[in-house]
């Protein structure tokens, strides 16, 4: 590598549960089809970040093994590219580059670091004017971009009452989408009073709570919804949308629950949709969104931290302080 690449740089790990360090570590060579990433940027994956830190599965039957693997569970990152792996083509030494796709739990190590070693073919080079912050959390992007394709088998939202349950990241980047892609009207739901209030801050101009007399529960009904997104995984909040949905509801929220479809639900035909795979399609459509001003990533991030502060970082979004936190891997 580069005499400019230091042998050591920082990456955090947790220890144990409980025991975030951001300690100094070597940094690895990258392999066959990897570049070597300088982070400039990165941002929480809320749920990820707590359930490591409280040693809880994110998903049913996931294995928690402490020490946990290195500079996981960042995956939403933006940088450099500072060495190239051998066989990676399209990609030059100095180009800004915004991680798409998450590689996984299965690899070396995860982007909470100065440098990580990364699939070239999970990057994307960034317009020159578009800075880090509105960037870096294109991942979660590509990921409501999926959804929003899927939406598109029912002729897709423009035109269309939408409905977005959850007003946390995903939801406000759903909220967004559906205004940029034409919808006609954008009702976004969530029970934290200031969720809402800060949506409205963002241009989401209808937010209520879930309930029955905030929405009336009636699928045929004038104002009721053509297609919606569920942001949360909750069955109460799914069951929500689909009592007030005319067409198609896409769960986007990972689902730990039973759903119960009936017979209101069969008439009329509403179709209840999982979630397709991550693709690059999906995130260069997030990503022209992005440069062409339609997506504005930057307020998601209630505020940036260098990492000696990752454990304030975590109480924040514990204590609903942020709805995501930028971390910056250089800044002391």
């Amino acid at each position: 590598m580069s005499t400019d690449i230091p042998a050591t740089a920082h990456v955090l790990q947790f220890t144990a549960p409980g025991l975030p360090e951001w300690r100094p570590m070597p940094v690895l060579e990258p392999q066959e089809d990897e570049v070597l990433m300088k982070v400039n940027a990165i941002t929480t994956c809320p749920h990820w970040d707590l359930h490591i830190n409280d040693g809880e599965p994110m998903f049913p039957n996931m294995q928690m093994n402490y020490p946990y693997t290195p500079g996981q569970p960042g995956h939403e990152a933006v940088g450099q590219v500072a060495a190239l792996g051998p066989g990676v083509d399209g990609l030059e030494v100095g180009q800004r580059v915004v991680a798409w796709r998450d590689r996984g739990l299965a690899v070396r190590q995860g982007c909470y670091a100065q440098y990580v070693p990364f699939a070239a073919d999970s990057l994307l080079p960034v317009p020159d004017h578009v800075p880090d912050e509105r960037v870096v959390s294109l991942e979660l992007a590509m990921c409501v971009q999926v959804s929003f394709d899927q939406l598109g088998v029912f002729g897709g939202v423009e035109g269309k009452r939408v409905g977005i349950s959850g007003l946390g990241p995903a939801g406000l980047l759903a909220a967004q989408m559906a205004q940029a892609y034409g919808a006609e009207e954008v009702v976004a739901f969530d029970p934290l009073p200031e969720r809402r209030a800060f949506a409205q801050q963002v241009g989401i101009q209808q937010t209520l709570p879930p309930d029955a007399e905030a929405f009336a529960a009636d699928r045929f009904a004038d104002g009721a919804l053509d297609l919606s997104i569920d942001c949360t995984g909750f069955k109460s909040a799914i069951q929500y949308l689909m009592d007030r949905t005319r067409t198609a509801v896409t769960i986007f929220g990972v689902l730990r629950e039973t759903i119960e479809y009936n017979a209101s639900h069969r008439r009329g035909g509403l179709a209840l949709v999982g979630y397709e795979n991550h693709n690059l399609g999906a995130g260069r459509r997030a990503l022209k969104l992005i440069a062409d001003g339609k997506l504005d990533l930057e307020p998601l991030a209630t505020c940036a931290l260098p990492f000696t502060r990752y454990a304030e970082g975590l109480e924040m979004l514990r204590n609903r302080e942020a709805i995501k936190v930028r971390f910056l891997p250089w800044a002391e």
